[in-house]
């Protein structure tokens, strides 16, 4: 039977001979044989059992579920468990690093935009992907409830039109402005705004922002720090991030 040194079972395997004493001294690849000068002999078995670690290490298995796996009488009955688990960490690993890849890819493209890259624009990037998800929310609740007003709107149009039916639109008129009203109050007391100049976070009032020229992202406004009065960029609020 063939007989194998720590420097041959390492160069087999495509491991470090320090790798091969490691795992040695955690007792789950002793040594067949040790030579009067204490050199450590593998045998075949050794070698098939070192392969097997190797590959479940590729898998990404700690040492410590190796050890266990190898010193189960019916390992059958583990190594299924041991696969589910290591499958759900390696896909949490992976959506994390989609993430990260996601958020570089973000800021590499807000860079783009920005004439100027410094400290403070790159700490207005951060604020906006930290708050990207809270922003999309608010704006999805704003389409939901907006919706069925449209729906009155347009529909009470089309009766009037088409069918002389009048009072369904006054029925729309009622509804729309105490509608607009709180909504208006609701939707600023969730948004602030960066300015762009002094790069500060404020929240405008109810009647500032209603009345200012906006995009989708942006609106109109005189920042309270600075003085500055143009676009800034819509956010929502710091303390609804983390509710």
């Amino acid at each position: 039977m063939s007989k194998y040194t720590t420097g041959e079972i390492a160069k087999l395997c495509g491991v470090t001979v320090r790798t091969v004493q490691y795992y040695d001294t955690r007792g789950i690849l002793v040594p067949t044989e040790l030579t009067e000068g204490g050199r450590r002999l593998y045998s075949e078995d050794d070698l098939k059992r070192m392969r097997i670690i190797c590959f479940l290490r590729e898998l990404g298995l700690p040492i410590d579920s190796i050890s266990q796996l190898l010193s189960e009488s019916d390992p059958g009955s583990v190594i299924s468990l041991l696969l589910q688990q290591q499958e759900q960490v390696l896909k949490e690993e992976i959506a994390e690093r989609q993430e990260k890849l996601g958020k570089l890819e973000t800021l590499r493209w807000e860079l783009k935009s920005v004439e100027t890259v410094s400290v403070d624009s790159i700490g207005d990037i951060a604020y906006m992907m930290t708050n990207k998800k809270k922003l999309k929310k608010l704006r999805m609740t704003m389409l939901i409830t907006g919706f069925p007003i449209s729906v009155l709107q347009w529909t009470s149009i089309i009766l009037w039109i088409t069918k002389g039916i009048w009072w369904l639109f006054l029925v729309w008129v009622i509804v729309v402005f105490p509608y607009a009203f709180c909504f208006s109050r609701w939707y600023f007391r969730k948004m602030s705004y960066i300015c762009p100049q002094c790069h500060s976070v404020f929240q405008p009032s109810v009647k500032e922002g209603l009345w200012s020229r906006h995009t989708y992202s942006t609106r109109k406004l005189i920042c309270p720090s600075c003085g500055h009065h143009g676009f800034c960029v819509e956010v929502a609020r710091e303390e609804d991030i983390h509710e």
